[in-house]
């Protein structure tokens, strides 16, 4: 008897294993295993509710996404994120960043234009209330709304693969003193420059925006180390 092809299978397979990934990624990047800590493939079968095979598939893709290394008579051992790569990822961001905004200048309609504006203003609300949690929220949200004014799919990808990387690293700089302040202060500038069509002046706050952050980020990491 031959088996039938049905592509409903293959989905949810894919499915599947785009779901234990991600669940695997999202707790290394948000600090839940050390740099160094081995992932039993058993335990986080058990923990997801899967067998061990899409774990095993998972720990195959985060390795070539070098986020872990399989050692021989170890298993698997998480890298985690470095210093080196917050700042690559950083300088790669602002350069695709600020395309994303001068091209979100010319591109943006009605809609998006309100739901920027709307952004910024819940984050106003929660800067002033220093919920940092939903201020994290509407951050990535106010980026994420550029990307998709943009009207660039390649962009748009690359960028929101980028921000999966730093997700953990910008609630923690939101919580450094003035920070939070500093960060709408920069996004209300980049609003305003969209808003006005003017793109260069647009492109030139996001890289600043961006290149803050990251001079704020490492600053903190540096006092705690």
């Amino acid at each position: 008897m031959h088996y039938r092809y049905n592509k409903s299978d293959y989905l949810d397979q894919e499915s599947l294993r785009s779901r234990v990934f991600n669940h695997i990624l999202e707790d290394i990047l948000n600090g839940k295993y050390e740099e160094g800590q081995a992932l039993v493939e058993t335990k986080l079968a058990q923990e997801i509710g899967v067998s061990r095979t899409p774990v095993r598939e998972a720990f195959r893709q985060l390795e070539l996404d070098g986020l872990v290394t399989s050692i021989p008579n170890k298993g698997v051992v998480v890298n985690g994120i470095s210093d080196k790569d917050i700042e690559e990822i950083f300088a790669v961001r602002s350069l695709i960043e600020g395309l994303a905004v001068r091209w979100a200048t010319e591109n943006i309609n009605e809609e998006q234009r309100r739901d920027l504006e709307e952004t910024a203003e819940l984050m106003v609300y929660y800067t002033k209330k220093k919920d940092y949690q939903q201020l994290a929220k509407y951050d990535a949200r106010f980026h994420s709304l550029i990307y998709d004014s943009c009207q660039s799919k390649v962009l748009r990808h690359i960028l929101r693969s980028l921000m999966r990387y730093i997700q953990h690293a910008r609630l923690g700089s939101l919580k450094v003193p003035k920070r939070a302040e500093q960060a709408l202060k920069e996004h209300r500038e980049i609003l305003e420059a969209i808003l006005a069509g003017k793109k260069d002046i647009a492109e030139q706050k996001m890289v600043h925006h961006v290149n803050s952050a990251l001079e704020n980020l490492l600053k903190e990491k540096n006092k705690t180390n």
